[in-house]
């Protein structure tokens, strides 16, 4: 792992660790919140958790306790805000990393995130606390700067193995930072805040962790970080060739016809049309891998609830076993593996394989107590290898087709302006976080109409359906 890298793992692992502190609190804080506000009827959370019941009353009407329900479904909402605040910013941040540099908009980013967790530190309202989700939801943007600074410093021989520190830090993050976010949500804020008279939020703790991390974050990025925006990594000359047919919309040295990466049949105008054409494949492929696959990701405690009435703890030690299992695939199978499987093959077999997880889903509900564990324990298992290979093959797919092509003298050529490389990944991360946004509330609307079992089934027909389109993508690239 190169100096560059080092520095951009070292920052997502601070970056990500602070977002998933909080995650484990959204149900607890909403709970909080209503306590302190439930006096005030024509309050903002009043008339927030009474059009959630509203909505949710036209679907499902729960036996005992609709309110638990009501703010669980308000903690979803409320990371759909997020994503369809990402779904709508992350274009720009692109735009403006390859304008103005990626260090620059990637430090401009981090001041949203710290004031974010002010304002989360600070938040006694509910009203209060939205706000700084919402500038959370504007100011993220180092995952996909992350992913365009390390398309920037590599090649496209070594592009997957490099992006998968991406997902690896995503999984370490996700095993570790929800159960600190839980353990510290008991925990009082330290003494010498509380003497200074203000009122903090009642998870001020893991806010002023949060806090803490990000600006540590922010000054290792002020003072590690090189610009790396308009830089290229030195292309061995056995790979000359293969970059310049992955340039041209494919990774191992074919461009539709013409072999050993070879581009002298087709005119610049053709080879553009067709990287822009592959992007747009890859961004409705991801749109819907999303919107199928958060859904079952936001569901699964519902059912863990129903079935088995599992506690918090219980369903954090599922997730956090999905996450351990990603990390080790990704961090030994995946990035060994995905050079030779090629990248939408290798996505490929990771949504085959969530279909399968989300069959033995589906047959949960209908087994008896024990089989439905084992069988649970096996989608788990599944839904481990699906996020472990689908959303970094398919971000490997897309940085490729971003590779600027160079001339006869070495010069790189003017690239149309969708294939810079942060307007590009910044409209595939868009993609993405629509599918998050939607995925979700079609999946409980689902659940609660027509029961898990059929919204699991429904959900494995589609994840084949994708499947089995994505061969012509995989063909395409291999022509």
């Amino acid at each position: 792992m190169g100096k560059v890298e080092r520095v951009v793992f070292l920052s997502l692992v601070l970056d990500l660790f602070a977002f998933t502190i909080p995650l484990p609190l959204f149900p607890r804080i909403i709970e909080w919140y209503t306590k302190r506000e439930v006096s005030d009827p024509s309050g903002f959370l009043s008339r927030t958790l009474y059009l959630v019941s509203s909505i949710r009353g036209l679907f499902y009407e729960p036996k005992s306790n609709p309110q638990r329900w009501d703010i669980v479904l308000l903690g979803g909402l409320m990371g759909s805000v997020f994503s369809v605040l990402q779904w709508f910013i992350s274009p720009k941040i692109g735009s403006l990393s390859d304008k103005y540099g990626r260090k620059r908009v990637l430090l401009l980013t981090m001041i949203g995130n710290i004031l974010s967790a002010v304002v989360w530190l600070k938040s006694t309202t509910f009203a209060t606390y939205l706000l700084s989700r919402v500038i959370g939801g504007l100011s993220e943007g180092n995952v996909q700067l992350a992913i365009a600074i390390l398309s920037d410093i590599t090649t496209p021989a070594n592009r997957s193995k490099a992006l998968a520190h991406v997902g690896i830090a995503f999984a370490i993050c996700f095993c570790i930072g929800p159960p600190i976010g839980a353990y510290f949500a008991s925990k009082p804020i330290p003494s010498t805040l509380e003497t200074t008279g203000t009122q903090w939020n009642v998870y001020a703790t893991p806010a002023l962790i949060t806090l803490v991390l990000l600006v540590a974050e922010t000054a290792f990025l002020m003072i590690a970080l090189p610009e790396t925006r308009g830089k290229k990594a030195p292309v061995d000359p056995s790979e000359k060739q293969r970059s310049n047919g992955a340039a041209n919309g494919t990774s191992n040295g074919k461009a539709n016809g013409v072999s050993n990466g070879s581009a002298s049949k087709l005119t610049r105008a053709q080879s553009v049309e067709q990287r822009l054409n592959m992007l747009k494949t890859l961004r409705r492929l991801h749109f819907l891998f999303l919107g199928v696959f958060s859904g079952v990701e936001f569901t699964l405690t519902f059912l863990t609830f129903d079935l088995f009435d599992w506690n918090n703890k219980q369903n954090g030690a599922l997730i956090g076993s999905i996450g351990i299992i990603s990390a080790l695939l990704q961090g030994g199978y995946v990035r060994r593996a995905l050079p030779k499987v090629g990248e939408v093959n290798m996505a490929r077999r990771g949504i085959s394989t969530c279909a399968i997880g989300l069959v033995l889903l589906a047959l949960v509900p209908r087994m008896g107590p024990v089989a439905s564990v084992r069988l649970l324990q096996g989608a788990a298992v599944c839904m481990a290898f699906t996020s472990a290979t689908v959303v970094n093959s398919l971000t490997a797919s897309a940085s490729v087709q971003c590779d600027e092509q160079v001339d006869a003298d070495g010069k790189a050529k003017e690239e149309h302006p969708q294939l810079a490389k942060g307007t590009a990944l910044g409209r595939f991360r868009s993609s993405g976080q629509l599918g998050r946004a939607i995925g979700p509330l079609l999946a409980c609307a689902s659940y609660w109409t027509v029961g898990p079992s059929l919204t699991y089934a429904v959900s494995a027909v589609a994840m084949f359906a994708l499947s089995a389109g994505m061969r012509s993508v995989a063909r395409r690239k291999a022509e």
